[in-house]
């Protein structure tokens, strides 16, 4: 938001797995989640995950395929350029991959304080590409890179276009330790003409929990039916009492937390549904509470808008009232923005770099903490510091904003460009 880009993709990718959110202005939260295929009925944010990291293991199976994760490594033994692993035949990985190919750099790895072991890389990659039948590591690497890449589209795929967004209408927004690695590859394959690299992605989703706005939830369910059978009265009586409750609840709890009434932001949400289908959708309800007729009105708008159609001569089902309470949000302070420098301050030389299957290309080698806000940066590039490395394609263009985040524009692409 402080970039002027509120049509968000969040790119999560650390050591196991890579979590995605679709956030069109707002937090997107859901109240029909799953965790590890399980359903969970609790109201969290609305992120989507997948088990691919810079730890994940390829391995090929017994039918020749190429498989990358959902098994990882971990941090300890780790990847095999960690070193840990025991044995001459370490098990690859897509942080072996990333480094064999010149996309990490063996020196500028946590801010150059631990090497990677490239030749330890390289064997584990052998031994892969025997496994795939392909003639080089560096094949079996760039193998490796395109799997996992395709699982993270899959990712966001689903919570985009399954979901009727247009993903070329957002800007990717790419944290954690590994998500810059593979950013702009994701959004090429997307259409996705911008991303956005925070000042400190490794450690982005810690500072979203240290100023995120204290939110408490509360839900009772309720099971009303309109029109009820045999004529008897409006249900939005009893809702209306359901909803005060819950809201008072929430009230006195935030209260013992030593937020004020006054400073409260109170949402109410009613979970409907038509008679016989086992999910329902999410309706706004505003306070006063309007007539039932009309809460059935924006349940037929909402689910004509999620499937393409609605019922409006069936009966709805109201099963589940829900209050949020929310007080303001801790202000983020300015993040230490770096001086000036003199140009050239950020190079470090030069890498050979795959970005295509063909072969390595040379690439700048840039330190990004000597990055100064207005510098321009071009494609092919490998940007390091402490926490993660950024890799900037071929025909891809930067600057850094004034707050010192990173702003990657894709070939053809304006910086404001829309779809529409």
């Amino acid at each position: 938001g402080h970039e002027g880009h509120d049509q968000i993709i969040t790119f999560d990718m650390g050591g196991t797995s890579t979590d995605v959110a679709l956030c069109p202005g707002r937090l997107p939260t859901t109240t029909r989640g799953e965790i590890a295929g399980m359903p969970l009925h609790l109201p969290i944010v609305d992120i989507h995950t997948v088990g691919a990291g810079g730890g994940s293991l390829a391995v090929v199976d017994a039918g020749g395929a190429l498989h990358v994760g959902p098994a990882s490594a971990g941090a300890d033994p780790g990847p095999a350029c960690y070193g840990r692993q025991d044995g001459d035949m370490p098990q690859p990985t897509t942080t072996d991959a990333n480094l064999l190919l010149g996309r990490l750099h063996p020196d500028h790895f946590l801010g150059g304080t631990m090497h990677l072991h490239t030749e330890r890389a390289r064997r584990a990659l052998v031994a892969l590409a025997q496994a795939m039948r392909v003639p080089t590591p560096e094949a079996a690497a760039w193998g490796v890179l395109q799997v996992a890449n395709a699982t993270m589209e899959r990712a966001i795929r689903r919570i985009s276009v399954e979901r009727g967004h247009d993903p070329r209408a957002f800007t990717l927004v790419a944290f954690g330790g590994a998500g810059p690695l593979h950013a702009c590859d994701l959004a090429a394959s997307l259409g996705i003409p911008r991303v956005i690299v925070p000042r400190i992605p490794g450690v982005l989703s810690a500072l979203g929990m240290v100023v995120a706005a204290p939110t408490k939830d509360a839900s009772r369910t309720v099971m009303l039916r309109w029109p009820e059978p045999g004529g008897t009265a409006d249900p939005a009586t009893h809702l209306a009492s359901v909803l005060a409750d819950l809201a008072a609840s929430l009230t006195a709890a935030m209260a013992a937390e030593g937020h004020g009434a006054d400073d409260l932001t109170v949402t109410r949400v009613l979970d409907m549904r038509y008679q016989g289908q086992s999910h329902e959708l999410p309706v706004a309800c505003p306070d006063p509470l309007p007539a039932t007729e009309s809460l059935a009105a924006a349940f037929h708008a909402a689910h004509r808008r999620r499937y393409g159609y609605d019922q409006p001569a069936a009966a709805v089902e109201m099963v589940t009232a829900r209050v949020t309470a929310t007080a303001p949000a801790v202000a983020l302070g300015a993040l230490d923005v770096p001086a000036a420098t003199e140009a050239g301050a950020a190079d470090l030389g030069q890498v050979n770099a795959w970005f295509d299957p063909a072969g390595p290309m040379p690439a700048r080698l840039l330190a990004r903490e000597r990055l100064h806000p207005g510098e321009e940066i071009g494609g092919p590039a490998v940007l390091v510091q402490y926490d993660t490395t950024t890799v900037v394609p071929p025909g891809w263009t930067g600057h850094v904003t004034a707050r010192g985040h990173l702003m990657l524009t894709a070939p053809g692409a304006s910086e404001t460009s829309q779809v529409w």
